[in-house]
């Protein structure tokens, strides 16, 4: 039931009197790994964004020193994937509900005595839930630091192996997230399905664009008929190890931080 989390890490596999009796419990990270269920073109599994939070956050508890205590919480598979709901096996929630799921979640861990939460999202639909529902738990609890991560965004060298177009517009299913799942699942990866295609009909020379700053609302159907954004071919096994070896040390330091992070406080 652990996947690629260390049983050691496992929060499920501790007891009752095993939560009970953790010493420091202030200080100890509870990390809630958020993925989806949805299309991920013709030649990925719909289970792409959770293989990756639950890959990424395994190997890095596995390198965590040993004296940080740190435990990840069951993978929240379902998201807000309604941007994919047009094509078929997309499971989505909506914002409220996951939003509600986030929230009930941080009571129970605040009930058991823990103060740091991380919500670690894996899917580019739903950040703005995590950052919603960190504000509100740490508005409700005074003293319940919570950090809405997302699994991408930690130092990692896909610059130095992706096209910059990929980089650009590759944003679903692509050459990184196809690599990454040749490292993870290779057996789940159907490379002779591949196809690339980018975005049709963005707008030229505008401050618009889907991602970024000034961003324009979409539908996944509207730019994708394959349910790709981006070119999987170019993808390796090779490259995949390299992004996860980078994810992982950058995680590995980033749960250091949060142990060691303190509140500010204003004068």
């Amino acid at each position: 039931m652990h996947s690629f989390i260390p049983p050691e890490r496992f929060f499920p596999y501790l007891t009752w009197t095993d939560i009970q009796t953790i010493p420091d419990k202030e200080n100890v990270v509870i990390i809630q790994p958020v993925g989806a269920i949805e299309q991920h073109g013709h030649h990925l599994p719909l289970v792409v964004d959770s293989a990756i939070g639950v890959g990424v956050l395994g190997k890095a508890l596995a390198q965590l020193e040993p004296t940080i205590p740190a435990y990840a919480l069951p993978n929240l598979f379902y998201g807000k994937s309604n941007e994919h709901w047009h094509f078929p096996g997309t499971i989505t929630l909506s914002a409220q509900t996951l939003l509600a799921v986030l929230m009930e979640v941080a009571d129970s861990i605040y009930r058991a005595g823990f103060r740091k939460l991380v919500l670690m999202n894996s899917h580019g639909g739903q950040p703005q839930i995590m950052e919603i529902a960190a504000r509100d738990i740490h508005q409700k609890y005074g003293d319940f630091l919570v950090f809405p991560l997302f699994t991408w965004r930690v130092p990692n060298v896909a610059k130095e192996l992706i096209s910059a177009k990929e980089l650009e517009l590759g944003i679903h299913a692509g050459d990184a997230e196809t690599s990454l799942m040749l490292s993870l699942l290779p057996e789940q990866v159907k490379m002779e399905r591949a196809v690339a295609e980018y975005p049709q009909g963005l707008p030229e020379d505008s401050l618009l664009s889907m991602e970024g700053k000034l961003p324009f609302a979409w539908l996944t159907q509207e730019l994708s008929q394959s349910g790709t954004l981006g070119d999987p071919t170019p993808a390796t096994k090779e490259k995949g190890d390299r992004i996860l070896e980078s994810l992982v040390s950058g995680w590995v330091k980033v749960i250091q931080d949060i142990y060691r992070f303190r509140q500010p406080q204003g004068k």
